[in-house]
């Protein structure tokens, strides 16, 4: 009986700690994330995203002045 119960606790522990590292390992890559993403200095990724999105904008814009200079008489 005693095995038994001793058996019980120590899968239990086991998945337990299993589901603390995980949790460890997403936090540690979420401050990583943050860190990068926060990070200001040119040339950063932060700076390389908001410029890709800044120039699919302009496209976009671009394109929807031209679709429209073509449509008036």
């Amino acid at each position: 009986m005693l095995q038994r119960i001793e058996k019980f606790f120590r899968r239990d522990s086991q998945k337990g700690q299993g589901i603390v590292e995980y949790a460890l390992i997403l936090a540690f890559v979420a401050a990583i994330a943050a860190y990068v993403f926060t990070t200001s200095g040119q040339g950063s990724i932060k700076e390389s995203i908001t410029g890709l999105f800044d120039s699919a904008k302009g496209n976009i814009n671009q394109a929807k002045t031209d679709i429209q200079g073509q449509q008036s008489p």
